[in-house]
């Protein structure tokens, strides 16, 4: 047998289609670059903002490589990457802060709101400080967020990202959530992971239902009122499907400390598509 470095056949790269049905994000996204183009003065790209606009969203809706990305555009990686950013940055910009978006639903005659927290996993890395980030209750490495959902499940805030071993409870009092709710006299559904953050008898403004232990079986009564708080709590957990339908979600590769702004301009784009 002869031995040759001689390849089978000549190869090249191949570039497909695909199809995002992101209509309005898309315009979204170009409108706002182009608004940041004019106000920082820089007046060539060398891409169209639409373009642009079409590489991020496909990146954060199939998590497309960005290298894959760049070498279908005849781009560097480099440069898809600072699109990513750059757009990330606008939108996340645009994502509301608590206390406004408890308002906003104040105003048009909201009475209660939905609470939960979820777990985004992420690549584990070395050293110590990733230990935080494991989450026993998952059994996974991941970030920890904590949002708020109107009635229907429309997602209206998300937090910062915390390690993966952070409690619910832990959050919510780092966020202020129970004063925030006071201030703008609303009441939270939640579910028991939430047992504790408000101790008023009298007044409660978080509702978390009945908790059963060996030495204390639920009533009839009480059990009836955990279904009803379920079926209450229901939409929170379409809000974060919603959420997570974005693919770059399933595992996270990027900086965790650029974790908070994806997400929180991923809830952007997600009530875009919501409200179209």
């Amino acid at each position: 047998m002869t031995n040759t470095k001689e390849r089978a056949e000549d190869t090249c790269p191949l570039v497909y289609q695909c199809r995002l049905p992101l209509s309005t994000r898309t315009v979204h996204l170009a409108d706002l670059l182009r608004r940041h183009l004019k106000a920082i003065r820089s007046r060539w790209r060398i891409l169209p903002p639409g373009k642009i606009a079409v590489i991020v969203l496909a990146v954060l809706r199939h998590d497309q490589r960005l290298a894959d990305m760049a070498g279908g555009n005849d781009v560097s990686e480099s440069t898809v990457r600072r699109w990513r950013d750059e757009l990330i940055g606008l939108l996340a910009a645009q994502a509301p802060r608590l206390d406004r978006a408890l308002k906003k639903i104040a105003r048009q005659g909201g009475e209660v709101v939905l609470i939960d927290g979820t777990l985004i996993r992420t690549q584990r890395r070395t050293g110590k400080a990733d230990r935080r980030n494991y989450s026993g209750k998952h059994r996974t490495h991941g970030l920890h967020f904590l949002a708020l959902t109107d009635q229907n499940g429309r997602l209206i805030w998300i937090s910062a990202a915390r390690p993966g071993r952070t409690h619910d409870n832990t959050a919510a009092r780092h966020d202020h959530i129970l004063v925030h709710l006071r201030a703008a006299g609303l009441g939270a559904l939640a579910d028991l992971g939430f047992r504790g953050l408000d101790n008023d008898i009298l007044d409660p403004v978080i509702v978390t239902g009945f908790h059963a232990s060996r030495t204390h079986k639920l009533t009839p009564g009480q059990k009836e009122a955990n279904r009803v708080l379920a079926i209450g709590r229901a939409p929170v957990e379409h809000g974060f499907a919603h959420l997570k339908n974005w693919r770059i979600l399933i595992k996270l590769r990027t900086d965790p400390a650029r974790a908070t702004q994806l997400l929180r301009a991923l809830l952007v784009l997600t009530n875009l598509e919501i409200n179209r």
